[in-house]
């Protein structure tokens, strides 16, 4: 990003009031109800935040909607990212979060010395849903752009964001992950990324999954460590924490949708202290058909 975030100390709670406003009025939540019948019928259920006028434009054929898709961590709801889903339906995104896990799910076994501790079931489980909730949601929702996705998720959701770019580079548009742990970042340059890092003992990144600093100042990674604990990057966590979030990827948002191409972003320059997030410090050494899809609680 070319520009510091020197205005964020002020601005960072003027767009927390911000987003807790329009998320009363202008923004709408809905959740609907997939099944996928090519796995046992599996329920897929997403929770659909949306610009009431930006949704009257897509449907009346003016607009298409870019699509953020977001990823929860592992054991937390779907709907337990609202903060981050805000951000994006208030820029006119059309936001999708995916509930992941089911409690008829096998418990998830972690062994150390596998690929990513064991838990690659469990993130190519999260990709296969985010192909399918996207498919559905072509048919729920047309006009929307589902072919230059934004992919976000926090901790095992930041893992399947990161592997999801991966898979299928040419579907990302940008990534933006809180704390993924265990997949190593895609370093190739192709889309950009925003990547936030707690500081927090009790959850350790695995070696080679952030990239040094030289790669990501060359390939348009924006690391911003933080003071914040890692289960603070969701909605139980402190206001301090989650307007600071808001107001850089807000700020990353503005800075990546300003341009019309795909470049990295420039890391180059310094960022200044938008006041409770530090400054930026890039680190590391290291197809059947479904059913129709039920709605339940709009609100």
């Amino acid at each position: 990003m070319k520009r510091g975030i020197t205005v964020l100390v002020s601005v960072g709670i003027l767009a927390a009031v911000g987003y807790v406003t329009a998320s009363k009025w202008a923004i709408r939540h809905e959740t609907l109800r997939f099944h996928d019948a090519s796995r046992d019928n599996r329920l897929v259920e997403v929770d659909v935040a949306v610009r009431r006028d930006k949704e009257m434009q897509a449907e009346a054929g003016m607009i298409k909607l870019p699509v953020a898709i977001l990823n929860h961590g592992n054991t937390v709801k779907f709907t337990e990212y609202s903060f981050l889903a805000n951000v994006f339906a208030a820029r006119g995104y059309m936001a999708i979060s995916i509930q992941h896990d089911l409690p008829t799910d096998a418990p998830m076994v972690t062994k150390v010395g596998e690929l990513y501790v064991g838990r690659l079931a469990q993130i190519q489980r999260g990709v296969a849903n985010i192909k399918f909730a996207v498919e559905q949601m072509r048919n729920a929702q047309p006009n929307a752009d589902y072919d230059h996705l934004t992919v976000v998720g926090h901790s095992m959701g930041g893992d399947i964001t990161m592997y999801f770019a991966k898979q299928y580079p040419d579907e990302v548009r940008k990534v933006v992950t809180l704390d993924n742990l265990r997949v190593p970042f895609v370093t190739d340059g192709k889309f950009k990324i925003l990547s936030f890092r707690s500081k927090d003992p009790q959850f350790k990144t695995d070696p080679g999954v952030i990239p040094s600093a030289d790669i990501c100042e060359k390939t348009g990674i924006t690391v911003v460590q933080t003071n914040f604990q890692h289960n603070d990057m969701r909605d139980t966590g402190p206001d301090d924490a989650k307007s600071s979030i808001q107001a850089m990827l807000d700020k990353f948002l503005a800075d990546a949708d300003s341009s019309s191409d795909v470049a990295p972003v420039k890391t180059a320059s310094p960022l200044t202290d938008p006041g409770p997030v530090p400054p930026f410090v890039p680190t590391g050494k290291q197809a059947d058909p479904a059913k129709t899809p039920d709605k339940a609680l709009t609100h």
